[in-house]
């Protein structure tokens, strides 16, 4: 019922792509959103939105963030963890310190917010926490092995968390587009490769020809809304065009591991040995 409503909304990375999209559907359906961005200056400027800045990288700002927003709103009726980042390279080129930053974004900065925002939100009628992970988790991306493992150990951790909840007030849904049309490709961080360039060159272009073909990232926000107002939403959203977010995740259900690498192979251009004993 409206009544129900869920109001108050923490949604990290809101300053851009799907995260803005977000932020302007959820105030135009009367919603307070307080969304997060490392530099507040890139946050739209629009009725019932309030900035934050908060850096997922940081644990520090993480808190500080996240206490300013607390007593702005009064608590969260939802937490979406949507802010993320890439790095393309070879596994074995890219440094600890970025493989550490990318799983304290995408993992440690979503559960850390989890944590405080959870007590508050399980004194309320409902709560809804939505992790936004990536198909990358079912499918890993060649060259974004961090990215695509943190992402799928974002679903494991809702899940696991959705069974702890299950007789809470609080749902958990796990969010996961496919490939987006947003400039998330361009601002991925890359590494100069070691060897093999070409495969990488191929892989990377096959990326880039995905997602300038795939979907807006309207359609990501209008799933996360309608996530929102439902009183019992799917534990799991798939979002994307039709090969990637519902034949993909259907066919890998019944293929052998073995076919899978050999299909993404292809699908990504990687030349070489089928290493098939």
């Amino acid at each position: 019922m409206e009544s129900e409503r869920l109001q108050t909304v923490l949604l990290t990375g809101a300053s851009s792509g799907i995260g803005l999209e977000i932020a302007r559907l959820l105030v135009s359906h009367g919603c307070e959103v307080w969304g997060t961005s490392r530099d507040p200056a890139r946050l739209p400027e629009v009725p019932r939105f309030h900035p934050v800045r908060m850096d997922l990288a940081d644990d520090a700002s993480i808190r500080e963030g996240f206490a300013q927003a607390q007593r702005e709103s009064g608590g969260f009726d939802a937490l979406i963890n949507n802010a993320g980042a890439a790095v393309f390279g070879p596994t074995a080129s890219v440094s600890a310190e970025l493989t550490r930053e990318q799983f304290q974004v995408l993992l440690h900065g979503p559960l850390n917010l989890v944590r405080l925002a959870l007590p508050t939100m399980r004194l309320r009628p409902r709560g809804i926490i939505i992790n936004i992970s990536s198909l990358a988790g079912a499918f890993p991306i060649p060259y974004m092995a961090a990215y695509s493992a943190a992402k799928a150990a974002l679903s494991t951790y809702s899940q696991c968390l959705r069974l702890e909840l299950a007789n809470s007030s609080v749902r958990v849904v796990d969010v996961q587009p496919a490939d987006i049309n947003t400039a998330f490709h361009t601002a991925t961080k890359r590494v100069a490769p070691a060897e093999d360039s070409a495969s990488q060159e191929a892989v990377w272009e096959v990326q880039r020809s995905n997602m300038a073909a795939a979907p807006p990232p309207q359609c990501v926000a209008e799933a996360v809304w309608r996530a929102i107002k439902s009183p019992n939403p799917p534990p799991v959203i798939k979002v994307g065009g039709f090969f990637q977010a519902k034949f993909g995740p259907w066919a890998v259900r019944f293929m052998p591991v073995r076919w899978v690498d050999r299909f993404l192979r292809g699908y990504y251009k990687i030349q070489g040995g089928s290493h098939e004993s």
